[in-house]
């Protein structure tokens, strides 16, 4: 919880922030409640943006990926502003800091510190409700939980570089929350051709199955699909699908 706490400005706010920064270095140009709110929605737009750049790299949508992904782009463009603000009078230099007569709006700019104030405020009740919606699934939902993840039990090392022969550990896991008993089964694909096939995974309402999987790439590429299709029984429709890009080098 400490962790998730401390690094959430690391994700809402400082990459807007560095942004807002960048574009404008000038005290004049935003006043700091301004640059507040919108530091925030920018975090949120910046955000999934980063991700979903990286989910067409052979990096993936991974835990250090987007850490490093946003470290320096928080770095790069804290920079610029830096270097932007070093250029101007020192009358003109921007710094944060918040009067505690926020409300008291000024005739010139009441408008737009109200409309910033307003935007501040429904990002927090929309990420208030996000984090309801989250924590409070819908009464009567039915669905099926289908992860994957790296040999250590976390959503980082997995392993996409092997050489030809060796050995690369995964870890799958469902979790049934289908209100019934439900047998399932994944099919294991490498570049659309079926290497194995898990059956009988055979789960009770709000029960999981979890199990190290291990696999031994019979050719050698790169950026390789290796996929993970899982089935209900009685169904030959696809219920969800992961994919992991391997690369396999040929043995020395």
């Amino acid at each position: 919880m400490l962790r998730i706490v401390l690094g959430l400005p690391f994700v809402l706010f400082f990459p807007g922030y560095a942004l807002i920064c960048a574009l404008f270095p000038s005290n004049q140009d935003l006043d700091n409640v301004e640059r507040l709110a919108l530091s925030v929605g920018l975090s949120l737009a910046v955000v999934p943006l980063v991700g979903l750049a990286l989910n067409y790299t052979p990096w993936g949508i991974r835990l250090n990926p987007i850490m490093a992904s946003l470290f320096m782009f928080t770095l790069l463009l804290s920079v610029l502003s830096n270097y932007r603000r070093s250029r101007l009078p020192a009358e003109r230099k921007q710094s944060m800091s918040v009067p505690i007569k926020i409300f008291k709006l000024s005739a010139k700019r009441g408008l737009g510190k109200l409309l910033a104030v307003a935007l501040l405020v429904g990002v927090v009740v929309v990420g208030g409700v996000a984090v309801y919606l989250f924590l409070a699934p819908k009464t009567g939902e039915k669905f099926t939980e289908f992860y994957l993840l790296g040999s250590n039990g976390q959503l980082a090392d997995y392993p996409t570089n092997l050489t030809l022969g060796e050995n690369g550990t995964v870890v799958l896991g469902v979790v049934n929350h289908e209100g019934e008993n439900v047998t399932y089964k994944i099919v294991i694909t490498l570049d659309n051709q079926t290497v194995d096939t898990l059956n009988n995974i055979t789960l009770g309402n709000q029960k999981s199955w979890q199990q190290n999987y291990a696999f031994t790439p019979q050719k050698t590429g790169e950026n390789m699909n290796l996929g993970f299709t899982l089935y209900k029984q009685g169904t030959g429709k696809p219920y969800h699908s992961l994919q992991l890009w391997i690369n396999v080098r040929p043995q020395k």
